[in-house]
């Protein structure tokens, strides 16, 4: 996929954040917009910004299996193909192992992992019938290490990266036209830390803080980046100087890495 111009492309979680900027980018380059959150007021909002862009909006919970396979067969009604589809939905929690509930858990899992497996298996036969597909699955630098208090969150995002780099080796020995990106964001400045979750011991506004500090990158260079990697077929979208640098600490140390997110951990973290 070298060009953008009047492709449709599907973005969930296109409300705020990184998914209204893919929004904005992937308007600018022609591309006719398939955009959906559960928070309407947020996607009204995004689509409001998109001047006279060919746009059209949906309320969809990604968490609901059923919910994205109807939505994917809409898209394909209303506009005719699907070219490209940016799984982005997600939420977080932060809770140490021991204080994770079961339904804590689940939420997440439902959301970020099988949002993104749901969200892929659906719309991919349409993405194989437009001849120029492309599937972009969000998953995070949380996807590289892990991370205390953030085991569920390591956990589907682990799984996002698995899933999707195993899609992408079946596309091509398939000979199936569509490209498959994996994007790891770093610290992105989004709402996502101030709508999280928390573990009943957490202090949660120690930790917004906290990642406000750490959060290196604009929700607008996030998405010039990962739209960027989509022209370029890259594998793998690394995004923000902090991805690149955790990225390089995991290649280079290998599970060497933790204790030095243990020292981190035990400044920020466990004060």
């Amino acid at each position: 996929m070298k060009d953008l111009m009047n492709k449709v492309a599907v973005v969930t979680g296109a409300g705020s954040g990184i998914g209204r900027s893919l929004a904005e980018a992937l308007a600018a380059r022609g591309c006719r917009l398939a955009l959906s959150d559960v928070n309407e007021a947020g996607l009204a909002a995004t689509a409001g910004a998109l001047g006279d862009a060919d746009v059209k909006t949906y309320r969809l919970d990604v968490s609901d299996r059923d919910a994205i396979y109807a939505h994917a067969e809409q898209v394909r009604s209303d506009f005719g193909q699907i070219n490209l589809v940016i799984n982005n939905a997600g939420v977080a929690l932060s809770a140490s192992v021991r204080e994770t509930t079961d339904e804590d858990f689940q939420w997440l899992m439902d959301i970020n992992f099988w949002g993104v497996v749901h969200g892929t298996r659906a719309f991919l036969p349409h993405l194989i019938a437009s001849g120029d597909g492309h599937v972009v699955n969000i998953s995070s630098v949380f996807g590289l290490i892990g991370v205390p208090k953030q085991s569920a969150y390591n956990s589907a995002k682990f799984a996002v990266r698995g899933f999707t780099e195993c899609l992408r080796q079946e596309m091509t020995l398939e000979n199936q036209p569509v490209q498959v990106s994996c994007v790891h964001p770093g610290g992105i400045r989004t709402n996502i830390a101030n709508a999280a979750r928390m573990g009943k011991s957490e202090n949660a506004e120690a930790q917004r803080k906290g990642f406000d500090k750490l959060a290196m990158t604009s929700p607008e260079k996030a998405a010039q980046i990962i739209v960027k990697g989509i022209l370029k077929n890259q594998s793998r979208i690394l995004v923000g100087p902090d991805a690149w640098g955790i990225e390089a600490v995991n290649r280079l140390l290998g599970s060497a890495y933790q204790p030095l997110v243990e020292r981190f951990s035990r400044k920020n973290l466990y004060r």
